[in-house]
């Protein structure tokens, strides 16, 4: 909690390669991988309004142009606005069957109930810049509309016409081009009077459909005299007030006022529910709530239910070159099954090139050909080690390398460099499991031989020290990152299948960097 509203200092790293802090990530039990908003598909589940909670459709959605029709804005400040009501004396009105006496008595006022618009935080109200007060608080509010609208109109028609011409040549030279499904052409067919005749008795449209072209529009026209510019910009005060911000120009891009005067409320645009899916597995990682106003999630594989959380508690001594130093580390098991951990150095870059190598050589096969031939990858391959001797089990002859719909995803290498030597523990530890009610619990806990780098041990929390040095190439004031590589177990309760009913425990590990803290002067 210390680092809410700060970077934080303990960041894992995804399969792709990004350094992410552990409550950005989301965890697959089905891969089982760590996850970031990037290795997942992003998928919209429904569409609502924040303000009055109105659950739409998404096609009436794109009809309303993704704005709610009953909230609005404040073109200052941008908080909700508030219809409030006022009442307002206005004449009686006779109807037209009222004798000479009633008419006497047309003096008379009556008070009516009307309604207006008016922010709360910033006082505005939709009488400053003169629109009309509704007689309901749900009424139509008259929006601005663009002086451009119909040029607007008139080119968005004219630009898919473009495209569904595009879209209907692009098709006609597929049709040409792809091979006749039998081997004798039919001497009916070469009149289409029988493909024609049967189309309709199906109830299709006819082939020979009219294509579609693009109705001309007027060419935009350029002018040359823009006028002069007015000698009151530089003689007259200019009052800071009365001039419109750049947020609240961009809120308008139709118009984009200067003046505050100019300014006319917004529809609130709509807020969405979405989903997130795995791109590896297709499997749904989150997923929320249909109803608007429920908080909750259906599926909840965020990585801090599923993975050690590591938190930084100190650093034991000042941070010097070359010198041997430690920090705190804090552990704790999120699961409710115990876990083994232990800690080891991250891989070396000798043991990257195999992954280097790879991601070079699909780069090499994805430029044009992707059902490219066995002799062709090895040779490909071969180019890029510069090694003849590729044989084995597991060489690629008798291989095809065609794409397939899912993806295959190795690990990249992150680009984070590490500046200091880790000194790797020297067995694993347990991690207990997460019971709510040892929280509570007076009792002291049996003494139990611990390794000498656990501090401290409670629950399903431990403290451990984890000795480093720092590189002595470093200069003052430089960050000081350490790196690790964290193996351990995890019971997975998914049943794969039907069959399999026990839960299965996995081998894992993650890739952890710590910032420590800056070299001392």
């Amino acid at each position: 909690m210390a680092n809410f509203m700060q970077d934080s200092v303990v960041k894992y790293a995804c399969s792709c390669g990004i350094l992410n802090p552990i409550s950005r990530l989301f965890f697959c039990r089905h891969c089982p991988n760590l996850r970031c908003g990037f290795c997942v598909c992003h998928e919209v589940d429904s569409h609502f309004c924040s303000n009055c909670l109105e659950n739409i459709p998404s096609s009436e959605v794109r009809h309303k142009k993704n704005c709610c029709a009953s909230c609005f804005d404040c073109p200052c400040c941008q908080n909700t606005l508030s219809p409030r009501a006022t009442s307002v004396i206005v004449p009686k009105k006779l109807e037209e069957g009222d004798s000479d006496s009633a008419k006497g008595e047309s003096s008379k006022v009556i008070t009516k109930k009307m309604y207006y618009l008016s922010c709360l935080a910033c006082r505005w109200t939709s009488r400053d810049v003169g629109i009309p007060d509704q007689v309901v608080a749900t009424g139509a509010w008259p929006e601005n509309e663009c002086a451009y609208q119909t040029r607007f109109n008139a080119l968005s028609e004219y630009y898919q016409a473009v495209v569904q011409q595009d879209k209907q040549e692009k098709q006609e030279y597929l049709r040409r081009k792809a091979p006749r499904s039998h081997k004798f052409p039919s001497l009916t067919d070469r009149t289409g009077l029988t493909v024609s005749i049967i189309r309709r008795q199906m109830g299709w449209s006819d082939k020979n459909t009219q294509k579609a072209k693009p109705v001309n529009i007027a060419a935009s026209k350029q002018y040359d005299d823009v006028g002069e510019l007015s000698d009151a910009i530089f003689t007259e005060n200019i009052n800071l007030h009365n001039i419109t911000s750049i947020k609240q120009r961009h809120n308008q891009p139709s118009e984009q006022p200067f003046d505050i005067s100019k300014l006319y409320p917004q529809r609130r645009c709509m807020w969405i529910k979405r989903s997130l899916r795995c791109r590896q597995c297709e499997h749904n990682v989150i997923k929320p709530e249909y109803h608007p106003t429920s908080i909750k999630y259906r599926i909840q594989l965020f990585a801090s239910y599923h993975v050690p959380d590591v938190l930084l508690v100190k650093c034991e001594q000042i941070l010097q070159p070359g010198q041997l130093n430690a920090v705190i580390l804090k552990l704790s098991n999120p699961t409710m099954h115990d876990m083994v951990i232990k800690i080891v150095d991250l891989p070396s870059l000798a043991d990257n090139q195999s992954s280097k190598v790879t991601e070079d050589f699909k780069r090499l096969c994805s430029i044009k050909d992707t059902s490219l031939s066995a002799s062709n990858a090895m040779d490909s391959l071969k180019s890029l080690t510069g090694s003849s001797s590729l044989t084995g089990p597991s060489s690629l002859s008798g291989t095809s390398l065609i794409r397939h719909s899912f993806i295959y995803e190795e690990p990249r290498a992150v680009k984070q460099v590490v500046n200091s030597k880790l000194l790797p523990l020297d067995k694993a530890f347990t991690l207990n499991l997460r019971d709510d009610s040892k929280e509570f619990d007076e009792e002291t806990q049996t003494q139990t031989e611990e390794p000498k780098f656990i501090v401290w041990r409670k629950a399903n929390k431990v403290l451990l020290r984890l000795n480093f040095i720092p590189h002595s190439d470093l200069k003052d004031f430089d960050e000081v990152y350490l790196g690790f590589n964290m193996l351990y177990t995890y019971v997975n309760t998914v049943t794969i299948t039907p069959d399999k009913k026990e839960p299965t425990t996995h081998d894992l590990n993650c890739r952890v960097y710590i910032k420590v803290g800056q070299i001392s002067k």
